[in-house]
């Protein structure tokens, strides 16, 4: 009797063991991830792949001479595309289109000071051909000739100066009356109707819509 009770204890221990063995194989094949059955590629067969087939090398001059003039004409193509979209971006540049302009000269309110800027004839037109002149006048070894130089330049820069403070003024205070609900800034405004003005009428980026004397 002892020996059928010793017996069924170890069965059922047994059984014990195996149970939990069982359900310890089940918890690790849940949780085991199968591998693809595949290396992972490197990064430069990935960009190959995509890129597409790699031509193979030339096997004589005359064809490696035939793939180079074939590559010297995409790059020329390539180049005449990028000048005509280097020159229509200038034309549309000087044509006052904001998606072209530069940051400082878009929106309505740069269009319309540019406009009251180009409609006035002023003396801030004469400032580089006034430093020319200056420029000029230092080659001279007359003395006489400098100093009246310099003085005629140095009354013109005070006229200058005291023609864009006028405007800037003048400018700023059209510009608050046509877009009251814009925020302008009085100093912003006249310093750039004094960047505009002070260029020559040739060469104002973007071309003046308008002539001396018109009413903006």
């Amino acid at each position: 009797m002892r020996f059928l009770r010793r017996k069924e204890a170890e069965i059922a221990e047994t059984e014990t063991d195996t149970g939990v063995d069982v359900e310890a194989e089940d918890a690790r094949a849940k949780s085991h991830t199968p591998g693809k059955g595949r290396p992972t590629p490197k990064r430069r067969d990935a960009e190959q792949r995509r890129r597409g087939p790699v031509a193979p090398p030339p096997r004589t001059t005359r064809e490696a001479m035939r793939r180079a003039r074939g590559n010297k004409e995409e790059r020329k193509e390539l180049a005449a595309k990028r000048r005509e979209l280097r020159t229509k971006q200038r034309e549309r540049m000087m044509a006052g289109d904001d998606q072209y302009l530069m940051p400082r000269d878009r929106g309505p309110v740069k269009a319309y000071i540019r406009d009251l800027v180009d409609s006035k004839r002023n003396l801030l037109g004469l400032f580089m051909p006034l430093a020319i002149v200056i420029f000029v006048a230092l080659l001279f070894p007359n003395p006489r000739v400098q100093s009246l130089v310099t003085l005629f330049c140095l009354l013109m820069l005070v006229a200058m100066i005291l023609e864009g403070v006028l405007a800037g003024r003048r400018i700023t205070r059209a510009v608050r009356e046509r877009f009251p609900k814009e925020p302008v800034r009085g100093l912003s405004v006249g310093w750039y109707a004094f960047i505009r003005a002070s260029q020559i009428r040739k060469l104002r980026v973007p071309k003046p819509r308008v002539v001396p004397g018109d009413r903006v």
